[in-house]
């Protein structure tokens, strides 16, 4: 009936360090939020100056990187980076989704793309894979797993399994689901979940997150102990079930 989640540090236990660059606050203000609440130590910039200033007295472990900046661009950032710091691992983080300019990005160094809009949980799990591969971290316990009374979720083979039985779920699904296990016994609102889940800035309803739940009852709770319960006029929250 525990609940227990595996965040990723360095071998010694340090947190990992993560730069955020982009030209909007607001966005890499959420970002610096949700990889603190990993437990990660974050600082942003918004410019190319100020991103390679960042760098050099924060020693990124990785870094998040907006391809269009004002004074400059992301590759520009980029090749800094590389000079000083060959291991250190970039997301880029744009608007452009044309194969050309992924190309570009990854040709010029970049581990990984992710287009805007984007899901939170998204550049989160990007992130965690970039570090794995790149042996800069472990796994305190040593897994990427999340354990909710019988429901289990590893999030690096992306199964999912309840009482031993597996359970397939979609994409959106499957981070709906790591939400609210990296949550577990926290009533979570309607917004939260959107602003976490969805796109940061999804234009959708709320609708769209009773709709969602509904389909991970079916798939989690059938025929069950429940473990999704609705708090009415406040959200929803997952709660391991009497076993």
């Amino acid at each position: 009936m525990n609940s227990t989640a595996h965040p990723l540090s360095h071998p010694d236990g340090t947190p990992v360090r993560v730069l955020v660059v982009d030209d909007e606050p607001d966005l890499a203000e959420v970002l610096a939020g949700v990889l603190g609440y990993e437990g990660w130590q974050v600082r942003t910039a918004g410019d190319v100056a100020g991103a390679v200033a960042e760098a050099r007295t924060f020693r990124p472990d990785a870094v998040v990187l907006d391809v269009m900046l004002p004074d400059g661009d992301g590759l520009a950032v980029l090749r800094e980076l590389r000079a000083e710091q060959p291991d250190v691992c970039v997301l880029f983080l744009t608007a452009r989704d044309s194969v050309e300019d992924r190309i570009a990005g990854i040709t010029a160094g970049g581990d990984d793309y992710v287009t805007k809009p984007f899901s939170l949980e998204e550049v989160l799990a990007r992130l965690r894979g970039l570090l794995r591969r790149a042996g800069m971290t472990r796994a305190r316990d040593d897994a990427a797993v999340l354990t909710v009374g019988d429901l289990v979720m590893d999030e690096d083979a992306r199964e999912v399994t309840r009482g031993g039985e597996a359970v397939d779920l979609s994409p959106t699904e499957f981070e709906l689901l790591r939400y609210l296990m990296r949550n577990p016994r926290r009533v979570l609102s309607k917004g939260q979940i959107l602003d976490r889940v969805w796109s940061y800035d999804f234009g959708g309803q709320a609708h769209i997150v009773e709709l969602y739940i509904s389909y991970l009852r079916r798939k989690i709770d059938a025929g069950r102990e429940p473990m999704i319960h609705t708090v009415r006029g406040a959200g929803y929250v997952l709660k391991a079930a009497p076993w």
